[in-house]
């Protein structure tokens, strides 16, 4: 028997402390266990599994394929063209409370970079007409997806309330801001913006991704944000484009240095069949 792709997240860790002794016994049972980073592979060793089993193979989230491209996507990049609008910020996956916090934001960035386009992807369809009455409400001019027929987007929010498309629409983001990291849900995943060299912020609240958002934090590959922050950090991505440029080099370059789990994770499984 093999764990593949092995994880103890922080939460769960003092649970399986408190139960290691109960736990050995059914970990002695495993052959292999491939775990995603040292610290997994130490948390795995403290709790019981056999020493001369467990590996460190990977994040096997690093090797996903690039998401097919959906047919807005040309239809954006003809308009942007069109319209010399740029750059773009693409907020995904937000969550409530986040969209109240971003709006504000919204407001002053149009005012000071009149061409800038945000496209803002909420994490949950429920939610989509929620989101249209908060912008309404706080005078954020906006066009929703499912009603955009090409025209002008430049100093306004798309609001992407269809289902799929946010991974491919990365691709456009010179700054991408990673929702339900601005409040406690513990953030959602980086690795698609990386994979595009985009410019990535996050919140604090990243317990979801804690390897991952550590890997990129420790080599300068994203920003950190927060509540009272936000307004500051991403105004001036926008408008120092050599360093959000650079930044967005630097995440594409940490994802690249972390593919190749799925090979490794193959070989090893290989290897304990014979």
């Amino acid at each position: 028997m093999a764990v593949v792709n092995a994880r103890i997240s922080d939460r769960s860790w003092p649970g399986y402390r408190r139960f290691k002794s109960l736990l050995r016994r059914v970990l002695q049972n495993v052959d292999l266990f491939l775990a995603q980073t040292e610290e997994d592979e130490r948390r795995l060793l403290d709790i019981g599994a056999p020493k001369g089993c467990v590996q460190v193979s990977g994040n096997l989230k690093f090797d996903t394929l690039e998401p097919t491209p959906p047919p807005i996507l040309a239809e954006l990049k003809i308009a942007l063209i069109a319209e010399g609008a740029g750059p773009v910020i693409v907020c995904g996956s937000t969550v409530e409370g986040e969209e109240s916090l971003l709006a504000a934001v919204f407001t002053k960035l149009f005012l000071r970079h009149p061409h800038t386009v945000v496209m803002l992807a909420p994490r949950h369809p429920e939610r989509f007409d929620a989101v249209a009455a908060l912008l309404k409400q706080q005078r954020v001019r906006f066009v929703r997806r499912s009603s955009w027929t090409g025209t002008g987007i430049a100093g306004s929010v798309l609001l992407l309330d269809t289902i799929g498309e946010l991974s491919a629409l990365y691709s456009l983001a010179d700054v991408a801001f990673v929702g339900g990291s601005l409040v406690p849900r513990g953030g959602h995943n980086i690795l698609e913006p990386a994979r595009y060299g985009a410019a990535i912020v996050v919140g604090e609240h990243t317990e979801n991704f804690r390897d991952i958002v550590e890997l990129f934090r420790r080599s300068d590959a994203l920003r950190v944000t927060n509540p009272t922050c936000l307004e500051k950090d991403l105004l001036e991505l926008v408008a120092d484009e050599s360093g959000r440029v650079a930044l967005g080099q630097r995440a594409a370059e940490v994802l690249q240095t972390q593919t190749g789990a799925t090979d490794r994770t193959l070989s090893a499984l290989a290897e304990l069949l014979h």
